[in-house]
């Protein structure tokens, strides 16, 4: 009998197999909530990564799209780009002429400085077209070149992007050169434009965009 109660005062009795099962019970339970961290953290990791994943996709979607023309106020009459001369396609397809159009605005024109000092915006006909004349408010379709009056150095193109730029002409959404000179000119003509620095994008080159008068070759392909 003596012996009964020190087994159970030993720590061998029914007590202490509830202890067990309890200590179990929260055993189990601390494993749970461990396995339930865990898997939150792997959630928010994954979480994590598939928002990064999908970040870079966007940017490397948007890639090509840094020199595309959108507004005006830039290095390029139509877009905020940085004003870096564009390379030259390997295998930029011909443009689509208007009906009766000269042959020659086929071809990428050269395009040198002009001479003296450029006080007031100059419009020179290089190509007359035979369609109807441009008005404002309408979407023409241009290709051009632009370089630097002083020094002739080219810091835009649209024939290097391999396509001609749309946009609206006289409403506000290029240069006001262009919004000047560009009304007025028949569709298939290729034309000159001398612009001081006030009518293009101010006399300092700030942010990217050029300085000073430019030098623009512009061939209206459409307008509608």
């Amino acid at each position: 009998m003596s012996e009964r109660v020190q087994n159970r005062s030993a720590g061998q009795g029914p007590g202490t197999k509830a202890e067990r099962r309890l200590a179990a019970q929260l055993a189990a339970k601390k494993a749970a909530e461990a396995r339930r961290r865990r898997q939150s953290m792997l959630g928010a990791f994954v979480g994590v990564l598939a928002v990064a994943a999908l970040i870079g996709g966007i940017v490397w979607l948007n890639k090509g799209d840094d020199k595309q023309p959108v507004t005006s106020s830039s290095a390029n009459p139509t877009a905020e780009a940085a004003g870096e001369p564009t390379a030259e396609p390997t295998a930029a397809a011909e443009p689509q002429l208007p009906a009766d159009a000269d042959p020659a605005l086929k071809t990428k024109p050269k395009v040198v400085a002009g001479k003296g000092e450029l006080k007031k915006l100059s419009v020179t006909t290089l190509i007359k077209g035979t369609g109807p004349a441009v008005k404002a408010g309408q979407q023409i379709t241009t290709n051009y070149v632009g370089v630097f009056y002083k020094d002739g150095k080219e810091f835009d193109s649209s024939w290097g992007r391999g396509e001609p730029a749309t946009f609206g002409i006289g409403v506000g959404q290029v240069i006001p050169g262009w919004d000047q000179g560009l009304v007025g000119v028949p569709v298939g003509s290729r034309v000159q434009l001398d612009i001081p620095g006030e009518l293009a994008y101010g006399n300092e080159s700030v942010g990217g965009r050029p300085g000073g008068p430019l030098r623009f070759v512009v061939d209206v392909l459409a307008a509608q």
